[in-house]
């Protein structure tokens, strides 16, 4: 195994030479992509959000529920359930704004709706009218611990199965215009070449969104910066789309044989 295999799909020489490789060597790369996708996915939500969400189940009281519409909550409030860097959760009857949190997002749960707060503003969720939902802590605490593993595995799962799906999506979009450039180009790569050149050139942005996960993880990311390496990973597809083209080499019949200035009789 030489040096360049290790550097597929990193470079844009790499990307190219997923053009004309089998593709089931592509399909294996997106798996393994969509893994590390995965494992990001559930590294976070298990180290910031679960936490947050098990504090704030053990810290209910014994007695209350969401009947008819309405909260019926018999404790303090406004109240601080569960307080973290990423999310907080909080009680105020009547969403007085009392509270005032430095998590990035908040869910405040309300006399008649849970108010959902991020970094462009709150939106209300009212709640079901015609529902029982328990809201204490006998009945959450071990409703919580019998499903986290479940919700974290599913959260899991479905990334892993969504994100080569969107990468299908968005290679089917970007194959078109590559496959423009080549035709005028003159260089030798069919519209089925293009398409995986297309998907190939994704792995540096999942690559760099995954990383992104893990720094706003651990703090080394506020919610502002990860929304650029957000748009930073979508942007990072072009450009190593565009560049990897340049190593598609000229179509043979269109490069001249000879002196094309040679006088011929």
């Amino acid at each position: 195994m030489n040096s360049s295999t290790f550097a597929e799909p990193f470079t844009p020489r790499g990307v190219a030479a997923f053009a004309r490789g089998k593709f089931n060597r592509l399909t294996i790369a997106q798996a393994l992509f969509a893994l590390l996708g995965a494992a990001s996915v559930a590294w976070f939500l298990n180290d910031s959000c679960f936490p947050t969400i098990e504090t704030g189940i053990q810290n209910l009281p014994g007695y209350g529920d969401i009947r008819g519409g309405k909260l019926d909550w018999v404790g303090k409030s406004p109240t601080s359930l569960a307080q973290g860097r990423i999310f907080s959760v909080n009680l105020d009857l009547n969403h007085s704004g009392a509270i005032q949190s430095t998590a990035d997002f908040q869910i405040e749960f309300g006399k008649n709706s849970v108010r959902v707060f991020s970094l462009l503003g709150y939106t209300d969720f009212i709640y079901p009218p015609g529902e029982i939902i328990s809201f204490n802590r006998p009945e959450l605490e071990p409703l919580w611990n019998a499903w986290d593993e479940i919700i974290l595995f599913g959260a899991a799962l479905a990334t892993a199965v969504l994100l080569p799906f969107s990468w299908w999506i968005l290679a089917t979009l970007y194959c078109l215009p590559a496959w423009l450039f080549v035709f005028y180009s003159n260089r030798d790569l069919n519209l089925r070449q293009c398409w995986k050149l297309s998907a190939a050139s994704l792995f540096p942005g999942a690559l760099l969104m995954a990383a992104g996960i893990f720094a706003y993880d651990f703090g080394l990311l506020t919610l502002v910066e990860f929304a650029f390496v957000f748009a930073a990973h979508l942007v990072l597809g072009w450009i190593y789309l565009i560049t990897s083209l340049i190593f598609i080499p000229r179509h043979s019949k269109a490069t001249p044989k000879g002196n094309p200035f040679e006088v011929r009789n």
